[in-house]
């Protein structure tokens, strides 16, 4: 049998351009899967904090933030949401940057990989960014957390656990540093088969046209 595609993709559940990468990549493989001869493919996320020294409780809405930390006007920043706002919306995604709650995502990245253990990491990775873009969800605190593992089946109190007991942190700095060692430095970045590296929200029509050429080459080694 030929071997699946393995995509790992590094993003931040607060990064707007990583929750439209991830329903682009969906899309795109969707597509793919109409074919003959559908490729096979396993998806695994991976951690990257944007914004590592952000306080749990940020003081401000998302505008204020992105005029602090990229040091632009308040007008500017605005005027950003608004840009990804509309290439959200062409994916699919409803934004609320009005309701949205800025916060460290270091807590969110440890319950994914609780979540990837228990083999539930692709449906809390969905349900995370959705609660953090279009629901005003605070996913810096643990209660609020624990509440969205439960919404995608996994146990609260080993939730509540994992969180508490800090156990999942080195996989989170190892999925760190293997993005240091990769030379990302900014997400989404999606490797493919762990030699064709691709960054940024492709077009859905750029996943499709990537995995069709890899499960290609899949094929021709099994035949050789």
């Amino acid at each position: 049998m030929t071997d699946a595609i393995k995509i790992d993709v590094w993003s931040d559940i607060a990064c707007p351009w990583c929750y439209i990468g991830k329903r682009n990549l969906e899309k795109g493989l969707a597509e793919a899967s109409t074919d003959d001869n559908a490729p096979r493919v396993e998806v695994t996320y991976h951690s990257f904090e944007l914004s590592p020294d952000t306080p749990t409780d940020f003081e401000g809405d998302e505008s204020a933030y992105l005029a602090q930390h990229k040091g632009i006007s308040a007008d500017q920043a605005r005027q950003m949401l608004e840009r990804v706002t509309g290439v959200a919306a062409a994916a699919g995604l409803e934004y609320r940057f009005d309701l949205l709650k800025h916060t460290n995502t270091v807590k969110a990245h440890e319950l994914l990989h609780f979540a990837k253990e228990q083999g539930r990491q692709l449906d809390l990775a969905e349900r995370l960014m959705s609660a953090y873009f279009t629901e005003g969800r605070h996913l810096g605190r643990d209660d609020e957390l624990v509440s969205l593992a439960t919404d995608v089946g996994l146990n609260a109190a080993d939730a509540r656990e994992a969180l508490q007991s800090g156990r999942f942190l080195p996989a989170v700095r190892t999925d760190q540093a293997q993005a240091e060692a990769y030379g990302i430095n900014g997400v989404p970045f999606f490797v493919i088969d762990g030699k064709y590296g691709v960054s940024g929200a492709q077009p859905a029509e750029a996943f499709t046209q990537i995995v069709r050429q890899v499960w290609a080459e899949h094929r021709e080694s099994v035949e050789a």
